[in-house]
């Protein structure tokens, strides 16, 4: 397995989640975000604020089409799934996990929402986010992960380790 891809909602554990996992393969972890402010010389809220949503969106499909590597588990922002060649692209470089978190838990994980650098037009709640973007990670996803209440972010990384080993299995 080159890399392993987690994509889902803000606050759905991607980057807790992907380090347990990069501990646990021993690989490198990566978190796109951290390329989109580096190659914009901008925090994700600064440029939301001050290019709005589609200029981020163009950001993050740059930022995800400039990765290339190996041995990694990669944890994009919950809006790569927004823009098809970044999708694409995530698809091209291992396995796509999706973390699906229900509504009530991402809003009670989530207390910062109008300073964390959530890619959301004005006027849209994380409600409507989601129903716009679940359809998006159903489609990419190669496994979808129930993260249910309860679950803690080493449990869930467990279950993802557990399901990528039978899905290398599968003929």
């Amino acid at each position: 397995m080159d890399n392993i891809v987690l994509i889902g909602m803000p606050g759905s554990g991607k980057s807790t989640v992907g380090v347990l996992l990069a501990k646990a393969l021993g690989y490198s972890f990566l978190d796109v975000d951290l390329v989109i402010q580096r190659q914009e010389g901008a925090l994700l809220q600064e440029i939301l604020d001050t290019r709005g949503v589609d200029a981020f969106l163009d950001a993050e499909e740059k930022a995800v089409c400039s990765v290339q590597c190996r041995e990694h588990v990669i944890a994009p922002g919950g809006s790569a799934v927004c823009r098809e060649k970044a999708a694409l692209h995530l698809k091209s470089l291992g396995p796509v996990v999706y973390l699906k978190v229900p509504l009530e838990e991402l809003t009670q994980r989530i207390q910062n929402l109008s300073t964390r650098g959530i890619a959301m037009q004005p006027g849209q709640t994380l409600a409507d986010v989601m129903a716009y973007r679940a359809p998006l990670y159903d489609k990419y996803a190669d496994l979808v992960i129930d993260c249910g209440s309860g679950q803690t972010l080493a449990q869930t990384a467990q279950q993802v380790l557990d399901r990528l080993h039978d899905l290398e299995r599968r003929p």
